[in-house]
């Protein structure tokens, strides 16, 4: 089972990318990737809202993203998201550990 978050991240006049684009900058992003139980941490820009980031962030089960929560990387998110005073909106998804149904396969060009 994995446990994936999507973040959204929304500010003002390109803070939402700048904000982004110093969590790589600055390493932030790296060292969430090489957390134990991180799958995935990658940010995307919505086309139809260029003031909204999206970050589709992976974790193996609830335990390996608690610790990610308890961490001291926590506070260097937050002073990040208020350097750049955003706004979240979450959405929590669970895998599904049979993967994609054989009835959807025809849909996915490989």
């Amino acid at each position: 089972m994995s446990l994936t978050v999507n973040l959204y991240y929304t500010g003002k006049n390109g803070s939402a990318r700048k904000f982004a684009e110093e969590m790589e900058s600055s390493g932030v992003a790296d060292r969430i990737r090489k957390e134990p139980g991180n799958e995935k941490y990658e940010y995307f820009i919505p086309l139809d809202d260029p003031e909204t980031i999206l970050l589709i962030d992976s974790w193996k089960n609830q335990e390996s993203l608690d610790a990610h929560h308890a961490s001291p990387m926590m506070q260097e998110l937050a002073d990040l998201r208020k350097k750049y005073d955003l706004h979240m909106r979450v959405e929590r998804y669970i895998s599904d550990k049979n993967g994609v149904p054989s009835s959807d396969q025809k849909f996915i060009r490989k």
